[in-house]
């Protein structure tokens, strides 16, 4: 059996990576490829403190929130992601490391970050939705009461900077223009991930 293919979608919150994520799986899904869509942090425990931390409902310091992170990211892999691969189903992310490097570079050593998330899984392909920090702070007025940790403008023009510092490292993490209306958002990310499909079916 075919190993599934493992895609992980990014952006600044507010981008639009959730609606990406479930419209690629319905695009897999009429064309008879079985895919689950997850996300990080999960729900599972860890996930659970870090959104605490997010939300300000408790406090840890920088360092020991991206510890947290990558303590529910290897669970997520091992008990989900990993299982769902293996069994020769695609998975989507919802972000995934470079989630924590970009933004966790924002307070931590952007190098300490890579040591503590270089042994994961690198996936198949990966994208960055590319949003200017205006339009994620009016997407998320729109639809939320309160703001998380990172939802200001000036940290996430922070962190902006660093998904695209992080475009030049990565080969697999591909840029797609967001500020487009959602159906044109994903007929970029498909036409990647047909090149993909058809690159593998081929080899």
């Amino acid at each position: 059996m075919k190993k599934g293919l493992f895609i992980v979608i990014e952006g600044l919150d507010g981008s639009g990576s959730t609606t990406q994520c479930e419209l690629l799986r319905n695009y897999l899904d009429i064309k008879g490829i079985k895919a689950i869509v997850t996300k990080e942090p999960t729900n599972n425990l860890i996930g659970g403190l870090i959104r605490g931390v997010l939300t300000g409902d408790w406090k840890i310091n920088p360092e020991g929130l991206q510890l947290l992170f990558s303590a529910d990211r290897a669970h997520h892999l091992e008990k989900e992601i990993i299982p769902a691969l293996q069994n020769g189903v695609t998975v989507i992310c919802d972000r995934y490391f470079y989630s924590s490097l970009a933004f966790g570079a924002v307070d931590c050593d952007i190098g300490w970050l890579k040591l503590l998330n270089q042994q994961f899984l690198n996936p198949d392909i990966s994208f960055f939705l590319n949003t200017n920090p205006e339009t994620c702070i009016q997407r998320m007025s729109s639809s939320r009461v309160c703001f998380e940790l990172f939802e200001n403008k000036e940290k996430l023009a922070k962190v902006l900077s660093n998904y695209h510092q992080l475009i030049q490292e990565y080969s697999d993490l591909n840029l797609i223009d967001a500020e487009k209306d959602k159906e044109t958002i994903l007929k970029d990310i498909v036409k990647k991930v047909e090149e993909l499909l058809t690159n593998r079916s081929i080899s």
